[in-house]
């Protein structure tokens, strides 16, 4: 169990750093506007890429 979830963090971390690698700037302009998102939306953006990675996950 332990190896999977280092395999899996590993994975959001390659993922995660694709963007702000291969497009810095599009990035940036993206963080500063999800950055001026309400609290609510935060929420539901979050909430929805749970559910998203819990389908992927027991598929």
């Amino acid at each position: 169990m332990g190896e999977s979830l280092l395999l899996a963090f590993g994975f959001v971390l390659i993922f995660e750093g694709l963007m702000p690698m291969v497009a810095p700037s599009q990035w940036r302009a993206a963080v500063s506007r999800i950055a001026q998102f309400r609290d609510g939306q935060l929420r539901f953006v979050g909430l929805c890429a749970v559910l998203i990675g819990l389908l992927l996950i027991s598929a």
